[in-house]
């Protein structure tokens, strides 16, 4: 039986509360990004998705609309459709398009994407999904029994999010969770230009700044700290030998920050960071060797070339 909603909102309250108690007090500080999502880290994220800078998502569209019938050409009809974090659904609307007949399931841990991300399927494509809130392992153990073949979908940058082990670790769990004739469809940023990189995580409108900085905002509201969020300034570094994009929130000043509910002080000083994400760029050959480590086996592969991402269907 799934998770009531309202034990899931407790849930990730206490969780939230925990990653920031665990993360702040550690020598170099840092949040868990899954939590920048509450209803405006959504709205944010939205945003930045349409900025010029940031061609991911564009480019992903485009292979998908290009692609869409082949991806889906080596699965008999109808065929269960799991997307891991959503977003606004649009991606995922341009493949039922082409799934006649597709059940679909929706997993992420904002209540506020997976609303819109299924209005956005139901409208575009008359399809009702299901949804869970949770993690996106959670979610794909309560999948209701099958009677199809499954396709799970991890699209964007989400696999960038984590460290290489990481990664390799979660896509275990994805694939131990599919049977033989399963599959994922995967999408990945590729490695490009530095000045390219740095632009799409510090756009000169601040929208991503705006992104980065609501954590704050939510540590305000939820935990009833006091962080002065004009006393912070986003910063995104490109870090070539790790192959990731790093944000940060750094602290200008020295200052001591309250964190009522967990009982907590946390001192910063000036120049000190709060390490928020990694976005891990790849290169083809390395990324195709990440998830045949995690036991799935690559069918094909479609890349932007302009812009520099790809992808890919792997067989479970």
């Amino acid at each position: 039986m799934p998770t009531p909603p309202s034990a899931v909102l407790a849930t990730r309250n206490s969780a939230f509360a925990e990653m920031v108690r665990r993360g702040l007090n550690l020598r170099q500080k840092q949040l868990d990004p899954s939590f920048f999502y509450d209803a405006l880290g959504s709205a944010l994220f939205d945003a930045i998705t349409r900025l010029p800078e940031y061609t991911i998502t564009r480019a992903e569209l485009t292979l998908l609309q290009t692609h869409g019938p082949a991806i889906l050409a080596p699965f008999p009809e109808p065929i269960e459709l799991i997307e891991l974090g959503p977003g606004n659904g649009e991606k995922l609307s341009t493949l039922v398009e082409h799934a006649p007949g597709a059940t679909v399931h929706l997993i992420d841990v904002s209540a506020a994407a997976l609303r819109a991300a299924a209005l956005t399927i139901e409208r575009a494509c008359d399809v009702r999904p299901t949804t869970f809130i949770g993690t996106f392992q959670d979610g794909l153990r309560e999948l209701p029994r099958r009677s199809r073949r499954r396709l799970v979908l991890f699209l964007g940058s989400n696999l960038g999010n984590f460290a290489p082990a990481e990664a390799q670790e979660f896509l275990r769990s994805i694939h131990a969770s599919l049977a033989p004739g399963d599959a994922l469809l995967l999408g990945a940023d590729l490695v490009k230009s530095d000045s390219v990189l740095l632009a799409a995580y510090d756009d000169p409108l601040g929208v991503t700044a705006a992104f980065n900085k609501n954590i704050l905002v939510r540590m305000n509201r939820e935990l009833g700290a006091n962080f002065d969020l004009a006393a912070f300034d986003h910063r995104a570094i490109w870090n070539a030998a790790a192959s990731r994009i790093e944000m940060h929130l750094v602290s200008l000043i020295d200052q001591r920050v309250a964190i009522p509910a967990l009982e907590l002080t946390v001192p910063f000083a000036a120049g000190e960071t709060i390490w928020t994400e990694s976005s891990h760029k790849y290169r083809e050959a390395a990324l195709r060797q990440l998830v045949e480590g995690a036991g799935f086996q690559e069918h094909a592969a479609w890349v932007h070339d302009e812009h520099r991402f790809s992808e890919s269907l792997f067989f479970a």
